[in-house]
């Protein structure tokens, strides 16, 4: 039995019987092209018709913030601890949410059993209208949406098994006092495009970036650990970048077992002394990374272990 498909990256993805199929697409459906139904200022449109003006301000000057939540067995994962965390970035870019918290997590909800979304992806986003177009937008209206799909793995699910390959980017995280660093705010993501695409031109799935000291920070879109050799997971301070959802539930799973988990500030030339990495994030769940530019990695057990603890734990249905 096929339990969905799965047509939003490069693959289609079937779940028969707990076990999945990736077929590889030439191209895949322009999300602008599909069907269904999004929440946008409080209601339920068709897909096509969710559409706003060209000279909005969320646009031009990136004043948007949005959140992504992952879909498991039909439920949102974490949906409370995301929506509070879209409120403050909201807050933060000086935007007041026209909905309360209840309101959203409940459009969520509402738009993901809607779509019939088993296991997915969910991004709500806010963003300033159209009512002024210069640095200035204090009387711009709010606007609010909330899309979900069918999604499968964020990276290529044959390159996961045997770690990601990361490019060092040349771009910098800015520093935490030039930025709304700890927000999920659009315009902040610029660079991590950038990186992204240097590094897939140069034949890697993606991109470390490194902070405003040149000390590791995170890659384009997901946090990242290190394995010494004695079994002890290293990872940054999340000082100017997300501490991730993710990151966080992982760091639990990995104290559950008795692992000791250090954040501190690493520098690049420590990943020489690492046996193991992975990223983790809502996209990226938790992938095993093999190389980094020069600096080598083996997929170990703890890595594996973490990432079935992690699946069990955001598929508690299925693995009742």
């Amino acid at each position: 039995m096929v339990s969905y498909i799965d047509l939003s990256y490069r693959y289609i993805y079937f779940l028969i019987n707990k076990k999945s199929i990736y077929l590889h697409l030439m191209e895949s459906i322009p999300y602008d092209k599909r069907s269904g139904k999004i929440w946008f200022n409080g209601k339920t449109v068709d897909w096509l018709d969710a559409n706003i003006h060209i000279l909005n301000h969320g646009l031009h000057y990136a004043s948007c913030v949005f959140e992504g939540e992952r879909v498991y067995d039909g439920e949102i994962f974490k949906l409370e601890d995301h929506t509070e965390r879209l409120f403050y970035s909201a807050k933060r870019m000086g935007i007041s949410v026209p909905y309360t918290t209840e309101e959203i997590n409940s459009a969520c909800k509402n738009i993901v059993n809607i779509q019939k979304v088993m296991n997915g992806y969910v991004r709500p986003l806010i963003w300033r209208g159209s009512e002024m177009m210069a640095i200035s937008a204090q009387k711009n209206k709010i606007h609010v949406a909330i899309a979900t799909w069918e999604w499968g793995s964020y990276f290529d699910p044959k390159l996961k098994l045997n770690g990601i390959k990361l490019d060092i980017s040349s771009w910098r995280k800015p520093a935490p006092n030039t930025i709304p660093w700890d927000t999920k705010a659009a315009g902040l993501y610029m660079i991590n495009t950038l990186s992204k695409h240097a590094a897939e031109e140069k034949g890697f799935t993606d991109s470390l970036m490194l902070d405003h000291e040149g000390n590791i920070a995170e890659a384009t879109g997901a946090n990242i650990f290190f394995k010494d050799d004695i079994g002890e997971l290293h990872t940054p301070i999340p000082d100017s970048f997300l501490d991730g959802i993710t990151r966080r539930e992982v760091i639990k799973i990995a104290k559950s077992k008795g692992v000791k988990v250090t954040e501190r500030k690493i520098k690049p030339d420590e990943m020489k002394d690492f046996v193991g990495c992975f990223l983790t994030g809502t996209a990226a769940e938790v992938t095993p990374v093999s190389k980094i530019s020069e600096y080598s990695f083996k997929v170990c057990d703890l890595i594996t272990d973490l990432n079935k603890s992690y699946q069990s734990l955001v598929r508690k249905k299925t693995a009742a």
